[in-house]
């Protein structure tokens, strides 16, 4: 993309942000994240009314007087965004992509999180890491990682969301927020596999929800599934032929035929649960997000039922 071109489009997105995030919206981001976490400040002596699980017991057995731990609430958070931008996320039945869509979303919570004071951070991966650019604060730093998730060219096709977040928490050191906005769209979803079994598949997925609960204990982890109404159901358009855009392998499908059509249904509402499942079983939040929807209102849901939950 032209210097120019991309500059104008990061410009759109700035100005879509400012219009999509009011008042309202970052205060319940606010509400949601803020405090999620507590630091140590110091210790000092026990008061009538402490509560006894705050006692620090060595500091307590040297001095022979109760003292119990003092801490303080977590105010500035970061922020990181694990975004897939793998060969799936080019495809788009509206005027969005789905990897477009994962930018402005990304955008919108990156400008609200640092209107909060927040560090923000982004990981580009397919089926490896292809680009981490550590948190920062500063609107000229959002700046730069919207102009990578627009501009960046993966030099992989396939998606490997287990090693991501196995990176993730090698690389993480301290506590943070961490987005991963994905299609989560596994090989069995193609109308070709209908039917058979796969072992490798199994594997891969039971390294997905161990690699989520890992992470999730040391950070809080949220996905965001961006998805599009073509991949929940095939219109009546006759014999078509795809191409896996990770894989490259192509089939035909037989679209003019409405089994073959309800078949894909059938399977695409199948692996649709098996993907919000993942999430229940793991104990992450999980939000879906449509190409050329509104998704703010999405986000919002999200932020309220994480405050009420707290």
């Amino acid at each position: 993309m032209l210097p120019e071109e991309l500059m104008r489009q990061v410009r759109q997105l700035q100005i879509l942000t400012r219009r999509a995030v009011n008042e309202d919206f970052a205060g319940e981001y606010s509400s949601a994240f803020k405090g999620r976490g507590m630091e140590f400040a110091e210790v000092r002596e026990y008061q009538p009314g402490d509560d006894g699980r705050t006692i620090d017991w060595n500091v307590t057995a040297r001095t022979g007087t109760p003292f119990v731990k003092k801490y303080v609430e977590e105010r500035e958070l970061t922020i990181i965004f694990a975004v897939d931008l793998s060969a799936s996320g080019h495809f788009g039945s509206v005027d969005r992509t789905k990897n477009r869509t994962a930018a402005e979303l990304c955008a919108v919570l990156a400008f609200t999180a640092i209107a909060n004071n927040d560090k923000v951070g982004l990981l580009i991966f397919t089926d490896h890491v292809e680009h981490f650019i550590p948190p920062k604060k500063g609107s000229r730093h959002v700046q730069r990682l919207i102009r990578e998730l627009l501009d960046f060219n993966p030099r992989r096709r396939g998606t490997n969301i287990a090693g991501t977040l196995e990176y993730l928490g090698r690389v993480l050191k301290r506590r943070a927020v961490v987005f991963v906005v994905s299609d989560f769209l596994e090989p069995a979803a193609a109308p070709h596999t209908a039917g058979r079994t796969n072992g490798r598949l199994a594997h891969r997925r039971g390294g997905v929800d161990t690699a989520l609960r890992l992470l999730d204990r040391r950070h809080d982890v949220i996905a965001v599934r961006i998805t599009d109404r073509l991949e929940h159901a095939m219109p009546p358009a006759g014999l078509i032929e795809f191409e896996d855009a990770e894989t490259g392998e192509r089939f035909c499908f037989d679209a003019g035929s409405r089994r073959a059509r309800r078949d894909y249904e059938r399977r695409m509402h199948e692996m649709d649960r098996a993907v919000a499942d993942r999430f229940r079983r793991t104990g992450v939040d999980f939000v879906e997000v449509y190409t050329g929807r509104p998704f703010i209102h999405t986000l919002m849901q999200l932020f309220r039922r994480r405050e009420r939950r707290r």
